[in-house]
């Protein structure tokens, strides 16, 4: 489990609204939920936390080798992070708060938004598919949506950039 810590932006206008948590993965969804949260922290002041959860390694035969799949693992996610941490940066003027975890992803959601009392809103992109809107959206409404300590904004992934603005 990482944080990464992120650079502020050096204006002295600091964000001091809300904070939107929002899961990055590489699904087509995460584009339009990301807008949405940018868009969110611009209008109301806030900024953008993004968190992205590993896979545990599962070859764990040899140590050695489990370990360098999990720092390989390590270096993808924080690169990964670094490219959508830029597009932040470019649609609010504001570095995001970075999370890399390891785990499964539903567990590590609930574990940061308990740990984390500044996150005060969670944004997720639902699939279009005919598979349903995904896993954590499927679980997070089912299982968990009374016991969240903050709301849960659901962005259709199907949405074009500018519907998305329309409601943000």
């Amino acid at each position: 489990m990482s944080d990464i810590p992120s650079t502020t932006n050096t204006d002295t206008d600091e964000p001091t609204g809300r904070t939107f948590l929002c899961v990055v993965d590489e699904s087509e969804e995460m584009g339009a939920a990301l807008r949405f949260a940018c868009s969110r922290a611009t209008n109301t002041n806030g900024l953008v936390a993004l968190l992205y959860v590993m896979k545990p390694a599962e070859f764990q035969h040899w140590m050695a080798i489990g370990e360098r799949m999990r720092e390989e693992a390590m270096e993808e996610a924080e690169e990964f992070l670094q490219v959508v941490a830029s597009v932040v940066e470019k649609r609010t003027g504001y570095s995001p708060k970075c999370y890399i975890r390891e785990g499964k992803v539903r567990e590590e959601v609930v574990k940061l938004i308990d740990e984390r009392t500044d996150v005060s809103l969670l944004i997720l992109g639902a699939a279009s598919g005919t598979d349903g809107p995904g896993p954590l959206v499927t679980y997070l409404v089912e299982k968990m949506a009374g016991q969240l300590r903050v709301p849960v904004t659901i962005v259709p992934g199907s949405l074009t950039d500018e519907q998305v603005d329309m409601i943000s």
